[in-house]
């Protein structure tokens, strides 16, 4: 393992690291209480529905009491979008299809959704979810339904988060690298075995690096702007907010999580944001999506 202190912030680790040595250099978590609750107030205000597009089945696993649909024809998702609740799922299992099936799948279920939002007047925001693994069709999915958004909407995203983060996993981020917790040690996903996916293989495990990489050198690293840990846990959803309100022409962003209490914190600065006019897209794991929504923490199943 290799001392992180005195690690150069901004390229690809050399290999793991302790994860009680990384955790006690973080700055402390934000303090306040309630933000869960703030989240779901300001979905209730915007009657915003969260439509989840979930590229595997196994996505609904960090939250409970959601709706979760497995076709996309107009009576299913109209019966969808008039449900009770601020979210639903939407299973479309596109991480087994081919890259241009996933993102012709986008396509088809963005119009659908979209137009049937104008109809009965409901304001939508999709989420794609996806895995902490980095594993799945991203650009190709995010490009699809920007431009279908661009088409039904005329405007496309102001920026795409990308949120990989599932605390149940062991997967997380700082300075803006995905790590992979095995045995307490916390490996560099680009060196654990998820990234040797003979389908989704990746060779960076910083975020910005790794999203040069599948942009195909489109986007640059340098062009990629990154939510800290020091901007969330110092300077709580305001610096969020702040940041985001910054963002524009579908820019991508990188949000460093080590906790739910960074989630939360991160995605009450999101609503503020909302709330401002500002519109993102999120490419996210399971534990984002249950903080999306304001649901709260409930125990894991017990094995009887």
């Amino acid at each position: 393992m290799f001392d992180h202190r005195v690690w150069p912030k901004g390229g690809e680790p050399p290999g793991p690291v302790d994860k009680d040595s990384l955790f006690s250099s973080l700055p402390p978590e934000w303090p306040e209480a309630g933000l869960l609750a703030e989240i779901r107030d300001s979905l209730r205000r915007a009657g915003r529905k969260l439509v989840v597009l979930d590229d595997d089945p196994l996505g609904t696993q960090a939250t409970h009491g959601v709706l979760v649909a497995t076709a996309w024809d107009e009576d299913t998702l109209s019966a969808a979008l008039q449900a009770e609740g601020e979210i639903f799922y939407l299973i479309t299992n596109s991480r087994s299809l081919s890259q241009g099936q996933a993102a012709e799948l986008s396509r088809t279920i963005a119009r659908r959704l979209y137009r049937l939002g104008r109809r009965r007047g409901r304001d939508l925001t999709l989420l794609c979810r996806s895995d902490s693994t980095l594993r799945g069709h991203y650009p190709a999915e995010v490009e699809a339904l920007n431009a279908v958004r661009e088409a039904e909407l005329g405007r496309g995203y102001d920026g795409v988060i990308l949120a990989p983060f599932m605390w149940e996993a062991g997967l997380l981020r700082t300075s803006d690298v995905q790590w992979v917790e095995e045995g307490g040690c916390l490996i560099p996903a680009a060196q654990s075995q998820y990234a040797k996916d003979p389908v989704f293989a990746y060779c960076h495990s910083n975020l910005p690096l790794w999203i040069e990489e599948k942009q195909k050198g489109q986007v640059q690293a340098k062009e990629v702007k990154t939510i800290s840990l020091e901007d969330i846990r110092r300077g709580g959803p305001n610096r969020v907010a702040a940041l985001l309100s910054e963002v524009k022409g579908g820019r991508s962003m990188v949000l460093n999580a080590a906790s739910y209490r960074d989630l939360e914190v991160a995605v009450a600065g999101l609503t503020r944001a909302e709330e401002l006019g500002k519109d993102f897209l999120s490419w996210t794991a399971a534990s984002f999506i249950r903080v999306r929504s304001g649901g709260a923490a409930r125990p894991l199943l017990a094995r009887r």
